[in-house]
């Protein structure tokens, strides 16, 4: 008998790049794991399209289809809960989630963000960091917590910022180290190898 897969489900609402390097890392043994689900909250989402390219079961719920978010979310919870999922992969998933979704899966949701948090949480990270005048921005894979990308941090890189950068030119090398961290901050908690202490993250041996 094959050992258990560790079972993913990833909550996308666009590109979906960050999918297609989770998908990537699976199919090179890279990531023992399989992704169970896909859902999206923006229907026609490039990402779903990835998603069926690959044979991945794909989920779309409209948050204007309910009368407030914990409705919303309570679909999301029993979806999610009827696959027995691991560990739940927010992929540029533009919702913030509430109270009632974070306790269900609680230290089992991992975010990406484009910048090194602390630093320039919320929206347009790359923007800000370059209206800062940083000299140096990234990306950083995160615990979600109740606090928006305020969870323990699992891994980051670091991107320098160049006098001539734009933010395209400055998203697209962030996102480049977004493929290779995420897929590998996955690995490090499928194999046990991380545990919350607090607000950190304690990388076991």
């Amino acid at each position: 008998m094959s050992p258990k897969k560790f079972k993913l489900v990833v909550l996308v609402s666009g590109r979906g790049s960050n999918l297609q390097a989770i998908i990537d890392s699976i199919k090179k043994n890279d990531l023992q794991a399989e992704i169970s689900l896909v859902i999206s909250n923006v229907n026609h989402a490039y990402a779903m399209e990835r998603a069926h390219e690959h044979g991945l079961e794909v989920f779309f719920l409209n948050p204007k289809s309910y009368p407030d978010r914990n409705s919303y979310e309570n679909i999301l919870i029993e979806e999610i809960l009827s696959k027995s999922v691991d560990l739940v992969c927010l992929a540029g998933y533009m919702q913030i989630l509430g109270k009632n979704f974070i306790d269900a899966f609680s230290g089992r949701i991992i975010n990406i963000h484009p910048s090194l948090l602390p630093a320039f949480p919320g929206l347009n990270a790359q923007k800000r960091a370059l209206e800062h005048g940083a000299r140096f921005s990234g990306c950083t894979v995160h615990f979600v917590n109740e606090e928006v990308d305020g969870g323990p941090i699992i891994s980051q890189a670091v991107v320098p910022i160049f006098d001539d950068d734009n933010e395209a030119s400055l998203s697209e090398r962030i996102l480049e180290q977004e493929h290779i961290i995420y897929p590998e901050a996955i690995r490090l908690i499928l194999e046990g190898k991380l545990t919350i202490s607090g607000r950190r993250t304690i990388h076991n041996k």
